[in-house]
């Protein structure tokens, strides 16, 4: 169950990445409605990322959780932001990837 609450936690990582992104785009109103966002995505994730680690490693659990946000945010970037898609950036994020899932099976 930690492991799905940890997951969770990486993907509110990528929201609050998001909203700050959105936020920059934005003026007035708007613009404090994304800060709200990332301000509610933020404490979400890091209460469930709390949450998480109460059993499992934190070495590990940090990294996955990290892991997620980092892939995350940059596919982000990618579909909604206009960042660049070449090949070595979707390389590495592929083996990001592989090691998000390598350190979830070497964990007991």
């Amino acid at each position: 169950m930690n492991w799905i609450i940890l997951i969770i936690a990486g993907l509110f990582e990528v929201a609050f990445a998001s909203c700050l992104g959105k936020a920059k785009e934005s003026t007035g109103t708007e613009m404090y409605a994304w800060y709200g966002g990332f301000l509610v995505s933020l404490t979400i994730s890091m209460v469930l990322l709390v949450k998480a680690t109460q059993t499992l490693p934190i070495g590990t659990a940090y990294a996955v959780w990290t892991g997620i946000g980092a892939v995350g945010t940059a596919l982000m970037g990618i579909l909604f932001f206009k960042d660049p898609a070449n090949f070595w950036r979707v390389f590495f994020l592929i083996t990001l990837i592989g090691s998000i899932i390598g350190l979830k099976a070497a964990s007991h």
